[in-house]
């Protein structure tokens, strides 16, 4: 079964999410930082690797949040969700977009309000309730 991660940043009572460049099916359309976990690949290192070639940034892996799946092109996917710590905001200095055309600060709450991909509607019950015991 192949495997997905998911990274929440979390940082003065606001997520980090981002909007996929327009091509494919998930064009145009929100959703948490992450990527594909590759054959033989720890999810840590996974989340590094693909923070790095996304965004332009090391992070820090800090906890596991949930393990969620979902079905894509009738492929069956696991997703692993973990909070990460980043090195900065992205705001004065700029992420380095490789795969998303935007990026935002959002209140846990209004997430359902952005065109989310369904991969991460399907886990965010899981993460709204660990980011609410943060506060």
């Amino acid at each position: 079964m192949k495997k997905s991660i998911a990274c929440i940043a979390y940082d003065n009572g606001k997520v980090l999410i981002a909007l996929r460049n327009p091509t494919g099916q998930m064009g145009n359309r929100w959703e948490f930082p992450g990527g594909k976990v590759e054959d033989g690949e720890d999810e840590k290192v996974s989340i590094i690797r693909e923070m790095s070639e996304e965004f332009g940034i090391t992070v820090e892996v800090l906890n596991k949040i949930t393990t969620g799946s979902f079905t894509h092109n009738d492929k069956k996917s696991l997703l692993e969700v973990y909070q990460i710590k980043l090195p900065h905001d992205g705001m004065k200095q700029k992420y380095v977009l490789t795969e998303h055309q935007d990026y935002k600060w959002v209140d846990i709450n209004d997430i359902p309000c952005d065109n989310f991909v369904d991969s991460d509607l399907s886990i965010y019950p899981e993460v709204k309730k660990y980011i609410e015991n943060l506060k």
